[in-house]
């Protein structure tokens, strides 16, 4: 079996004026199987959402939690970091990021069961067909 050296894994740190921890590694260029034309589209998309306050309906704090929250969804680590970063510094407070998050897995938990209910269709299952019977009755005001 290899040991693995402390000192070859990447280093994350955090202290009282950064409390999110952060690598102070380096790491490998972003973007870097994204053709540079492609970059520049996606650059200007994200410009102009994120750093046009002229054109900008929504707080940028609201705006933060959301990318939080579709971030979470999507799954996509460095878009959690920065706007977690971002929501900070616009004064979003535990809270209101906690909520954030439970709107994120409400959501993801909701898709969960939209896709098992479409798979369900697709394949003609249906486990527990006397729950959807009462449901039915409840809606109805049948149900007891």
């Amino acid at each position: 079996m290899e040991e693995t050296n402390p000192t070859d894994q990447p280093r994350v740190e955090a202290d009282q004026d950064n409390p999110i921890p952060v690598m102070n590694e380096p790491s490998p260029a972003s973007y870097s199987m994204l053709e540079p034309r492609m970059k520049k589209v996606y650059g200007a998309y994200y410009k102009e959402l994120y750093f046009t306050p002229e054109r900008r309906v929504l707080d940028p704090k609201i705006q933060e939690l959301i990318s939080i929250a579709a971030s979470l969804v999507a799954k996509c680590d460095g878009c959690i970091d920065g706007h977690l970063k971002k929501a900070i510094s616009l004064g979003a407070t535990k809270e209101e990021i906690s909520e954030t998050i439970s709107i994120a897995a409400a959501i993801n938990a909701a898709a969960m069961i939209d896709l098992s209910d479409r798979a369900a269709v697709r394949l003609g299952l249906n486990h527990f067909p006397m729950m959807a019977r009462v449901r039915q009755a409840d809606s109805n005001g049948d149900g007891a």
